[in-house]
């Protein structure tokens, strides 16, 4: 059955909220109508979507954007990704989220979408084959890896950075930051390995899912190499992003993601799985 798309709301108008933004009011979402928009500051958001052309829209806190909505697309910094997570999924309605890091710390959000009949959708965003793990998830994996290198500037604000000092300018070579569990490197880059959760929900979880991550200032892209072993196929893959000019840690294709997981919602074709 497809899904009336006739009320979105966007929480969150930086470089993915603000694309989405714009491509809804385009009218590029066939039957979409965008109903309320959110961003930290409700005063400046009227100005800043009338410029993406979507004037006269409301500007709500992220708390009240399920009743103005059927879908609710995430695009905020992991710290508030649960109060508007709460809402929208306790009102029963769908959830586009890219903060996948933070719902790992929540997945009891999982059994309150369950309970109310809300839905959570993650978007690919940065990585590519997640129709590939997911299927072979059905059988079983045996192991997951995923190296992820972006420019140092990419790693300004991490909370490991910040508690090792680590002077990301300074930086001449690569440097692998962290080593471990997807469980754990989101804690430690809340704003960066989102496509790490999101390869962790596809596959084994996050506590068998492996990750590096690397700073490296001889890149200009944001590069994620995944390697998946399991009974039914052996997936090598890596994808190169190139970041937003507004988010250097956020690739321009993570907003066409959210685009097209919108337009899945009620597409007549669908293609992947």
């Amino acid at each position: 059955m497809l899904v009336d798309l006739t009320k979105i709301a966007v929480a969150g108008l930086g470089a993915i909220g603000a694309d989405v933004v714009r491509c809804i009011a385009a009218g590029d979402i066939p039957a979409a109508r965008l109903a309320a928009v959110s961003a930290r500051d409700l005063a400046t958001v009227p100005q800043r979507i009338a410029a993406l052309g979507a004037a006269n829209v409301p500007a709500l806190p992220i708390e009240e954007l399920a009743a103005h909505a059927d879908v609710v697309v995430e695009c905020l910094p992991a710290a508030r990704f649960a109060l508007l997570a709460e809402s929208v999924l306790g009102a029963g309605k769908i959830l586009v989220a890219l903060s996948a890091g933070a719902l790992l710390d929540r997945m009891d959000l999982i059994d309150l979408a369950r309970g109310s009949g809300g839905r959570i959708i993650v978007p690919t965003g940065a990585l590519l084959g997640l129709d590939a793990v997911r299927a072979a998830a059905q059988g079983e994996i045996h192991s997951v890896t995923m190296i992820s290198r972006k420019p140092p500037g990419g790693f300004a604000g991490a909370p490991l950075v910040i508690e090792k000092g680590i002077d990301l300018d300074a930086l001449t070579e690569p440097l692998m930051l962290f080593a471990g569990p997807a469980a754990e490197a989101v804690r430690h880059f809340p704003a960066n390995v989102n496509v790490a959760a999101a390869l962790s929900l596809a596959g084994m979880g996050p506590e068998r899912t492996r990750i590096q991550v690397w700073a490296d200032p001889g890149i200009t892209r944001n590069t994620h190499s995944i390697r998946v072993e399991s009974d039914s196929a052996a997936l090598d893959m890596t994808i190169a992003n190139i970041p937003t000019a507004a988010n250097p840690r956020t690739g321009r294709i993570v907003a066409g993601s959210v685009i097209a997981a919108l337009r899945r919602l009620s597409d007549p074709l669908v293609v992947g799985s």
